[in-house]
């Protein structure tokens, strides 16, 4: 079957749009590729349709179990085989859909990066012959991406090690640093890496200047010129998504919150409620909307500063898929910046606390194994960071990432132990028998003691677990594990503590840099005196976008300046020692101004959620000012 007898069986569509047919020509020729297609452009068929016609399996890495459900979804409608593997699984339905892999019923099989630092899961799909890599969201292998996840560096060395002949790289926000980062990671040709314009001649960009203390009268005003259209109203916080969709059904219209602090099953009967029509308008965090395939909203409201003009450009991006005019409103003001600047240094850890993550290197030869939670509560490293500081000691060769695997393996027999021995050849019988020996029993459970095992048997450990998973597989035991460890070689064991520490924290501060000059861009991009559709365009590196669109705020004569809030006075220092006191009291070491810092910012950290901080009363009272200033207050009293 050729590739448009196929789109027309599986997907109802006679052609292909602008860019698909490209990347899939790509794809379908043996080559990687990559698709930079705005939001709402049809990228996911750029997989979906090859996979159909490659021989071998599709392995789709994605960052969102709610993208992976999403696509899973659409998918089964299209009667194309396909399944993720994720932590909301039981034992027996990931069993079920790793026999469904290995037998060649499935053809997309979809999984989150993490997954592929699991030993046991490593084990099944290097034996799994694949097609095609996909990388979902790949802005993400970018530390100039707008949401850098660290794990995402390593996708090239899997690739190459899972011998995978291709890679589909999708986004809806690269930059051309971002674009550049990713050829080159993944040593794509430039003439694969397909860019349809980022122009949307149907929405009406909008930046509407409102002080924050009028916000939600303008949001009423403005909804209920049209009640019962489709409507997103984004905001930063979940307490601020249930506020404002409380005062918009106060005022009659039909609104409901979303956010990710919501059980799940509700969550998902708002969204298909949403989908239905039921409900016009929800307000949320930006946990709604990753996925959602909605062709009909009408507006999207920003009813807070988005976190980046990539974020921005993503949600709007919802609106007026359909093709039909659409309008995309900011009610903008300064009043929620520094929250955004706060969380940035917020996450620029203490150059004592890299020195203390350093000194845990081994200096003998041995392996670094390392729990990520654990390091990051030991060293007060916030976990995201804790990943970053780990992949810049890879990228400086200071460590080298060996494996990771469970640390801890039990499992109960669902036949006897002489049943299952009985099934196989006098060799296997013996392994087996130092298998079960080396794991003694509780009441249940049977603890895998590897080092046991080793001395009966010479048992190496990737063959016990090989041997464990196929009794697993087989309906034999139940296998669990758990306590991931991490299994690094250090490279030099002799480091220049103070040195290296400091090195890393540049890289930190070079990185806060680069963050609080993103959210900088953002202000002037809200505040342009040019055509704001032209300048969005160009910031994702399309060119051939109207220098004057008509249908944006500025065009319409009325460009923007959002209001600065009038920030009150920093408190006394003896207001601030009475909020940080009781805090000190609670640490059996002095705690540094970077910790208080983040304490009266609202910032939690490792160290701060085990002194429950957010218990105390001086916990955020001061989000609205600026980190610094509130570092400066606290150095002068403390000297005082």
């Amino acid at each position: 079957m050729n590739l448009h007898q196929t789109l027309q069986q599986y997907f109802g569509f006679s052609t292909l749009r602008p860019g698909q047919e490209a990347v899939i020509n790509t794809i379908m020729a043996g080559q990687s590729a990559a698709a930079i297609f705005p939001t709402g452009s049809g990228k996911s068929l750029c997989y979906q349709l090859p996979a159909v016609l490659l021989p071998h399996l599709t392995l789709v890495i994605s960052p969102l179990l709610a993208l992976m459900q999403d696509q899973l979804a659409f998918l089964a409608r299209m009667n194309i085989p396909a399944a993720s593997i994720d932590s909301t699984q039981s034992f027996e339905e990931s069993r079920a859909v790793m026999q469904g892999v290995r037998e060649g019923q499935i053809k997309v099989l979809m999984i989150s990066v993490e997954r592929l630092k699991n030993e046991r899961f490593r084990q099944f799909i290097g034996q799994i012959p694949i097609s095609l890599l996909v990388v979902d969201e790949a802005h993400c292998i970018s530390e100039w991406g707008h949401n850098f996840r660290p794990d995402y560096l390593k996708l090239p060395a899997y690739c190459h090690s899972l011998n995978i002949p291709q890679v589909l790289l999708l986004t809806a926000t690269a930059t051309p640093a971002v674009i550049n980062d990713m050829q080159q990671k993944f040593a794509l040709n430039k003439e694969n890496v397909v860019i349809t314009g980022f122009y949307r001649p149907n929405l009406y960009l909008e930046v509407l200047p409102v002080a924050e203390h009028d916000k939600t009268a303008a949001l009423i005003a403005e909804i209920s010129q049209s009640p019962s259209a489709p409507t997103i109203v984004y905001v930063t916080l979940q307490h601020t998504a249930e506020l404002v969709a409380k005062q918009l059904s106060h005022a009659g219209i039909n609104a409901q919150a979303y956010h990710a602090g919501m059980d799940q099953d509700k969550r998902q009967a708002l969204q298909q409620a949403f989908m239905a029509g039921q409900i016009p308008c929800i307000v949320a965090t930006i946990a709604f909307g990753m996925g959602v395939d909605k062709a009909d909203i009408r507006r999207v409201f920003h009813f807070d500063l988005p976190k980046s003009i990539e974020n921005y450009s993503q949600e709007i991006g919802r609106a007026g898929r359909d093709g039909h005019a659409s309008r995309c409103t900011l009610l903008g003001n300064q009043a929620g910046l520094n929250v955004l600047e706060n969380f940035v240094y917020g996450d620029t850890p203490e150059p004592e606390a890299i020195k203390a993550l350093l000194a845990q290197l081994p200096t003998n030869g041995e392996p670094w194994e390392i729990m990520p939670i654990r390091l990051a509560n030991s060293c007060n490293i916030r976990l995201l960071p804790l990943r970053t500081l780990l992949v810049y000691l890879e990228l400086n060769h200071t460590i080298e990432s060996q494996y990771s695997y469970y640390g801890d393996y039990r499992f109960k027999f669902l036949a006897s132990s002489e049943e299952i021995l009985s099934r196989f050849n006098p060799e296997r019988q013996a392994f087996l028998s130092a298998v079960f020996n080396g794991s003694p029993q509780a009441r249940t459970w049977c603890q895998v003691d590897f080092d046991l095992i080793w001395q009966q048997s010479s048992g190496e450990r990737k063959r016990v677990i090989s041997a464990l998973d196929y009794l697993h597989q087989q309906g034999l035991i139940s296998l669990e594990s758990k306590q991931m460890v991490e299994v690094y070689k250090v490279l030099q064991p002799n480091l220049n503590l103070e040195a290296e520490a400091a090195r890393l924290y540049q890289l930190f501060i070079q990185k806060e840099h680069s963050e609080i000059a993103r959210l900088k861009e953002m202000i002037e991009f809200f505040e342009s005196p040019e055509c704001l559709s032209h300048h969005l365009a160009g910031y994702f590196a399309d060119h051939n976008a109207p220098q004057a669109c008509g249908h944006c705020s500025v065009c319409a004569g009325k460009p923007a300046q959002l209001p600065k809030p009038s920030t009150p006075p920093l408190p006394s220092s003896e207001q601030l020692q009475h909020w940080c006191q009781p805090l000190q009291t609670q640490s059996p070491q002095p705690l540094s101004l970077h910790t208080l810092a983040c304490f009266l910012s609202g910032i939690s950290t490792p160290l701060l959620n085990r002194l429950k901080a957010k218990q105390q009363a001086g916990f955020a009272k001061l989000e609205q000012h600026s980190f610094n200033d509130i570092r400066s207050a606290l150095a002068a009293e403390r000297e005082a």
